[in-house]
């Protein structure tokens, strides 16, 4: 059996059938994609906790959101830069 090869290719059948092709179709590493459905979710669980609180919560919920939510894009958007496999782009 011999050992899967990286290639450089542009479309999976072009690299023949002994080839792995190691790369992300979308062109964002797929930790990324997990990350964001997490930390989305449990922003959402500490947002709506706040909102139900109290009228003060409800204020600090507003805050958080205008600043929460840009930092997470940004982040997550610099992680996606850093990690992104420019050797094998998928298009």
């Amino acid at each position: 059996m011999s050992a899967p090869q990286l290639v450089p290719a542009r479309t999976a059948s072009s690299a023949g059938s002994a080839a792995h092709v190691k790369r992300h179709l979308d062109g964002v590493p797929h930790d990324v994609v997990g990350l964001s459905a997490l930390f989305s979710v449990l922003f959402a669980a500490v947002v709506l906790g706040m909102w139900l609180s109290g009228p003060t919560g409800r204020i600090a919920a507003v805050a958080i959101c205008l600043v929460g939510v840009p930092m997470l894009v940004s982040n997550l958007r610099a992680r996606s830069e850093r990690e992104r496999d420019d050797d094998h782009p998928s298009r």
